[in-house]
């Protein structure tokens, strides 16, 4: 006998159907027709009907009352996914009416509402009483969920998509934690919604213990606002606002606050930050950010950023193969202890247009590179009253024009040489300054031949090893036009200017004299996955102009050595040390990261030191260790710390703790922070917050692992 028989039906003339309408079609192992009005399907029965899938052990059909007697175990799924289980079922013949017994709701795989009884109607609501709602996977050990709602009665729209307690109790554990006559809450299909988000706590020891409780305003499908009010208990008052908007080409993004409260009795507090960017014709981008706040301690007192010196741009820029282009204006506005925005540059205009070309005539590869430059200090002083060295008034406005030209050769022995140079011209306009107001122009030229000698050797291992020095003759002009040093007062000495023209950050300042560029790099690439790069060089000067500090490492005729060291493992640990010492082995600066990332945990920790430099604006020398650690205790847990120590401070600057916790129905974050940095706007403080997020409603939640069963 045929275990199954497949029967594509109209049930008796479609009655099932509708009168003809998307005719189900029923699958059972034995079907039988009692009378004229009975049908029987019995062992491993399914209906398809108009996207609904129901599957039982038996199903009876009556004609005349157009009725679906179901014997369980029942699974009923409908188009959106939406599955009912049940015991046994009273329906009707479209599943748009009638009772369930023992019956659970599964909405979107995640959230499941369980009742004694059930009741579908009109096909849009179904009605649950004494019902309990969780996301939590339950165990036969342990029967009571993480959390759940219990309600006499809750009732889910599937046209709305909500879904409506009465009487709904909230329980942790099995022990209540509050209750609400009514309660509506989104269901988890539903990715948008006006309503109350999850809340979190924040105790700090200016602010005190507080809580936010952010309400979603979505308006329209491309557009939102997030309203936060927060409440601490040492009389603060703060609205957050979030306001997003999506466009066809491009984003916005802006958030704010205001706030009263004990540290400031008589200042209302705030700040406005905005981002945003679009996707211009022909390749432009147009990116924005802004931000403006009350008062310098504002952003560390409601932990919303560090930064002490905030820069406001807008900028259109476009990069191509061989051609970049960027004109941005930039409004900086220092928070930091000491600083005074009037006698710093406080508006900042740049344009830049960049090509790269091959010319025909002479080979090679050539560029050229038009920019401007200009930044404007509010003070009308042109004297240096603070005696930093720079006119309190100082504005400023360049054009700089640069073309250079580089062609290698491959010569006798495998030996690679070149020839590079560059030629650059400079219009400064200087006002409001007693050393330098006035018009100037500084024209220079450089050129120079550099020749490498790459050694490559494949070892029977499988390694290659390479090993290539280098040296490059440079000579450039020696024009002494006297230009104030805006932009390169903080110079590198590392690896990549090792060989370079010019060592300076900025246009201000360019490399003079007749020099060598001479260093050696190895390298080499083990086929177990690992790595390892060496770099030495230094840079020795026929004469010494005095351009750099002694903090740079390029000072003298005969630069401090420069040691590079890259090492990465297969196993994930990878180190990257940089020093620069003298002849005698002194330490000038020193930078040293490591970095370990395994599947369940990962470290970074990096030292930095440094000497002191007063033309730097750096009067005490810098060391300091930064950690940052993660560790995934369990596929639910998951812990991090973070600390930056000075030692020359003797005393940590800044310390934190987190931990997090993800099942596939809770979603918990605990951190713990200290700073102990301060200032005459700020003093140390510590800083405890705690969110707590119920998975399962108003959107695809990212859920972490089940929870396993025991015994």
């Amino acid at each position: 006998m045929i275990r199954r028989i497949a029967l594509i039906l109209s049930l008796l003339l479609a009655p099932i159907a509708g009168h003809g309408q998307d005719l189900a079609s029923l699958v059972a192992d034995r079907v039988a027709i009692a009378g004229d009005d009975t049908l029987v399907a019995d062992g491993n029965v399914e209906v398809f009907h108009k996207g609904s899938r129901l599957k039982a052990s038996s199903i009876t059909y009556d004609r005349s009352a157009d009725s679906l007697r179901i014997s369980g175990p029942i699974v009923l799924t409908d188009d959106s996914g939406t599955i009912i289980l049940a015991d046994q079922a009273e329906l009707s013949s479209d599943f748009a009416d009638g009772v369930l017994h023992s019956a659970r709701l599964v909405l979107d795989q995640q959230l499941q509402l369980a009742s004694s009884e059930m009741m579908r109607i009109g096909g849009r609501y179904t009605s649950l009483g004494n019902t309990v709602v969780s996301s939590c996977k339950v165990c036969a050990s342990n029967p009571t969920p993480l959390w759940e709602i219990r309600a006499s009665r809750v009732v889910h729209d599937e046209q709305e998509r909500q879904i409506y307690f009465d009487n709904a109790s909230l329980r942790v554990a099995g022990v209540p934690v509050f209750w609400l006559p009514r309660l509506r809450i989104p269901d988890p299909t539903l990715k948008r919604q006006a309503g109350v988000l999850a809340p979190s706590f924040r105790t700090t020891s200016d602010l005190g213990f507080g809580v936010k409780l952010p309400y979603f305003i979505p308006i329209g499908d491309d557009k939102d606002l997030t309203v936060t009010p927060y409440l601490s208990s040492k009389d603060g008052r703060t609205v957050e606002l979030r306001y997003r908007q999506a466009f066809r080409t491009g984003a916005l993004e802006m958030n704010g606050a205001l706030s009263r409260d004990l540290l400031r009795p008589d200042e209302t507090r705030g700040y406005l930050e905005v981002d945003g960017g679009f996707i211009l014709p022909r390749d432009f981008i147009l990116s924005f950010s802004g931000i403006v706040v009350s008062d310098e301690a504002y952003l560390l007192d409601y932990g919303i950023s560090s930064e002490d010196r905030l820069d406001s741009r807008i900028e259109v820029a476009r990069t191509r193969r061989n051609e970049y282009i960027s004109s941005r204006l930039i409004n900086y506005r220092s928070i930091r202890a000491g600083d005074v925005n009037s006698t710093l540059p406080s508006i900042v205009t740049d344009m830049t247009y960049q090509r790269r070309f091959s010319p025909n005539l002479i080979g090679g590869e050539g560029g050229m590179r038009v920019q401007t430059h200009s930044h404007y200090r509010s003070s009308d002083n042109p004297a240096d009253s603070d005696g930093d060295g720079i006119g309190d008034g100082r504005d400023m406005a360049r054009l700089s024009l640069t073309a250079d030209w580089r062609r290698n050769w491959v010569l006798p022995a495998g030996v690679l040489g070149a020839v590079m140079t560059e030629v650059n011209g400079d219009f400064y306009r200087i006002r409001q300054d007693t050393t330098y107001a006035g018009s100037s122009f500084r024209g220079t030229a450089a050129g120079g031949v550099e020749l490498r000698w790459p050694w490559v050797r494949a070892s029977q291992g499988g390694a290659s090893h390479v090993l290539e020095p280098v040296m490059q003759l440079v000579w450039t002009t020696r024009n002494t036009t006297s230009i104030p040093n805006e932009d390169g007062a903080l110079v590198e000495f590392d690896e990549g200017n090792l060989f370079s023209f010019n060592r300076f950050p900025g246009a201000d300042r360019v490399e003079r004299g007749t020099y060598a560029n001479i260093g050696i790099g190895y390298t080499r690439y083990d086929p177990a996955g690992w790595s390892l790069g060496l770099t030495l060089g230094r840079i020795i000067r026929k004469e010494d102009y005095g351009q750099f500090g002694i903090a740079s490492g390029l000072q003298g005729t005969r630069s401090d050595w420069l040691a590079a060291t890259q090492l990465s493992l297969a196993d994930g640990i990878s180190m990257t040390n940089r020093l620069v010492f003298d002849s005698d082995f002194g330490l000038t600066k020193g930078e040293l990261r490591l970095e370990l990332a395994r599947d369940d945990y990962s470290l970074s920790s990096s030292y930095v030191r440094m000497r002191a430099d007063p033309s730097e604006s750096r009067t005490d020398p810098v060391s300091e260790l930064t950690l940052d650690g993660s560790y995934q205790v369990n596929p639910n847990w998951e812990a991090s710390l973070n600390t930056r120590y000075d030692f020359v401070a003797d005393r940590a600057a800044s310390a934190g703790v987190n931990l997090a916790f993800r099942n596939e129905c809770l979603k918990l974050d605990l951190a713990i922070s200290r700073r102990f940095t301060e200032s005459t706007a700020v003093d140390p403080t510590t800083d405890f917050g705690l969110s707590i997020d119920l998975l399962g409603f108003g959107g695809k939640a990212l859920r972490g692992p089940a929870s396993a069963c025991s015994g």
